[in-house]
């Protein structure tokens, strides 16, 4: 192999690799933008000591992505297959960021989930907070005796400003802890529910034991387990309030930029309910719970028992009577609008079948594990469930916050294995959510599966990711396999903008976050996953001012991504545009349990 010399990159493209890497003997695919036509031409891989290790032809066209690059070319870098640092270079086009390859792609992978579990760690609430590398510091300790608060009236139905006073309901409570869901400070059980489900999921999945993601599984289900209260069989939802009143006699948690722990010491009556925050819950004391709320909050500690059962017995079992309780306690009948969040409109779900097959499901697992005779009454339940969702809500989605469906049907079949008519049905439902992104990706250029013109693209190509690997779990067939490294490589940067979604992973991170810790301190947000492209449209009225407190990220205000709307789709790192660059813990729980190896 001849050395040869760096090759500067044109303005005619942009090549686009993923750059958290690939294993030795994977394939490796990596795409080419330009506008021109490149097909056929020539392309070469170098090393990092500069030497020529692979030269090849340009792939035949992909698609057209916008007005300015109109041709989207394939390069297949599968023949480097040893271990090093590389860059690709198409001659006059354009050069590659560098990617690394490794002997064991499944370490790359294991490197990108261990810092998605650190951003829960970076996002915890209470005193229990680790410093980490943003500084953190406990916060919201007043939430150990938190008001119990009536479901406020908003204004309208697509907005968190409330109407007049909050009014008091029951007592106080004790909801210290947890972490935030999103680059704000609020709490939800919702949210919480459902990343608790995925990292247990990902503890009991994993080959080898991951001590990081059960000690933060465990903090979170220490908080959940404060939002339930057993005696008078109560769900409490939420802790905080998002915007003040239309009145103005107070403000909420989205009004005010501020480190945390400032919210302690806040004097002013108008910022009481940011010192002092409200708590509010599912439904009256005893009441029928959403199903939705019931079901994955069950589905959490129904997997904690599973994977508690390993080392200590008589925690899970109390971590199965809980999930027992709260599942016992869905609303099946009658049951209208779910109950998610304060305003619903922030986590607007409609299915909930899903939820009640997984909590039926986990339950059914940990049952089994335990010994417990109640397995079987569970497994039933789940079937009839499963049966249920196949009927009502199957076929528009797939796993993401708002579908659980996938996880449900592949532990099903676990569970349930020896009724093949059931294994059948539920192996033909994954095999249709993962023909929802198949069917997407053959039509795009960069082979994405998920809608990217729409809220949640990164978490749902996660999903999908997920999605492949659970078919191949529970089937044995391979088909999938393919697409699913490619919906993990356009996560992490083979997509039109070349933005790995993963703070802190690749050499092109999203670096704006719309994450106020984060942002107040200048310092990464390492492991954040954020939303990614969304629709072009939700930005043509601007991003709006920034607020008192937040530092402009970039610094000279300049889309440098502008030239890659395409398709509907526009991607702004900008700490303004939660749109696009907001994380969250649902989006950071998925990436975890994706790249669960």
């Amino acid at each position: 192999m001849g050395l040869v010399g760096p090759v500067e990159a044109a303005m005619g493209g942009a090549v686009r690799v993923n750059q958290l890497g690939y294993g030795a003997f994977d394939g490796k695919s990596a795409y080419v933008l330009s506008q021109g036509v490149v097909a056929g031409k020539s392309f070469q891989v170098i090393d990092s000591r500069g030497r020529r290790v692979l030269t090849g032809k340009v792939g035949t066209e992909l698609g057209e992505w916008n007005a300015k690059y109109k041709h989207v070319s394939a390069l297949d870098l599968s023949r480097v297959w040893v271990p090093g640092t590389y860059r690709v270079e198409v001659p006059g086009v354009a050069t590659s960021p560098t990617f690394v390859v490794r002997a064991n792609g499944d370490a790359l992978a294991t490197s990108a989930k261990d810092k998605a579990v650190t951003f829960f760690t970076e996002q915890r609430d209470g005193a229990n907070v680790v410093p980490g590398s943003l500084g953190r510091k406990p916060a919201h300790l007043t939430d150990r005796s938190a008001q119990v608060y009536e479901t406020p009236t908003f204004v309208d139905p697509d907005t968190d400003q409330t109407v007049g006073e909050l009014r008091r309901t029951g007592g106080r409570v004790d909801v210290e802890g947890g972490w935030y869901d999103a680059g704000d400070y609020l709490k939800f059980t919702h949210i919480a529910a459902y990343s608790e489900t995925l990292l247990w999921a990902s503890a009991r999945d994993a080959h080898r034991p991951d001590r990081q993601v059960t000690n933060e599984a465990r903090h979170g289900l220490k908080w959940l387990d404060k939002m339930w209260d057993e005696k008078s069989k109560t769900l409490y939802i939420q802790v905080g309030v998002g915007t003040g009143n239309a009145e103005g006699t107070f403000v909420g948690d989205h009004d005010i930029w501020r480190l945390p722990e400032a919210d302690d010491h806040l004097t002013s009556p108008a910022e009481r309910h940011l010192r002092n925050r409200p708590v509010f819950r599912a439904a009256a004391p005893g009441k029928l719970i959403s199903p939705n709320l019931a079901g994955r909050t069950a589905a959490a500690f129904a997997l904690a028992a599973q994977v508690e059962a390993r080392t200590d017995r008589k925690l899970a079992r109390k971590h199965l009577e809980t999930a027992a309780q709260i599942f016992a306690q869905a609303k099946t009948t009658g049951v209208g609008q779910l109950v998610t969040s304060l305003p619903f409109a922030f986590y607007p779900e409609s299915a909930w079948r899903d939820d009640l097959e997984l909590g039926a499901t986990e339950l059914a697992l940990a049952a089994q594990r335990l010994g417990d005779r109640r397995a079987s009454g569970w497994v039933r339940q789940a079937s009839y469930w499963a049966d249920q969702y196949l009927q009502h809500e199957a076929g528009g989605d797939t796993l993401n916050l708002y579908d659980v469906s996938a996880l449900a049907h592949a532990d099903l079949i676990r569970a349930a294995r020896s009724d093949r008519a059931l294994v059948a049905k539920l192996t033909g439902d994954l095999r249709a959510q993962l023909a929802i992104g198949t069917a997407r990706a053959a039509k795009d250029p960069f082979r994405a599966g998920a809608q990217y013109d729409n809220f949640d693209a990164v978490p749902h190509t996660f999903g999908l990711a997920a999605t492949a690997r659970l078919y191949r779990k529970v089937t044995g067939d391979r088909r999938y396999d393919t697409f699913g490294a490619q919906q993990l490589d356009w996560a992490f940067g083979a997509n039109a903008w070349g933005v790995s979604f993963m703070v802190g992973v690749g050499t092109n991170p999203s670096r704006c976050p719309h994450h106020q810790i984060g942002n107040i301190t200048g310092r990464q947000v390492v492991g954040a996953v954020v939303n990614g492209p969304n629709s072009a449209g939700l930005f043509d009225e601007g991003l709006g001012d920034h607020l008192d407190g937040m530092n402009p990220c970039p610094a000279n205000g300049v889309d440098q991504y502008a030239d890659f709307t395409g398709r509907g789709s526009r991607y702004v790192d900008d700490v303004r545009s939660w749109q696009a660059s907001e994380p969250a813990d649902d989006f950071a729980a998925i990436a975890v349990y994706a790249l669960t190896r």
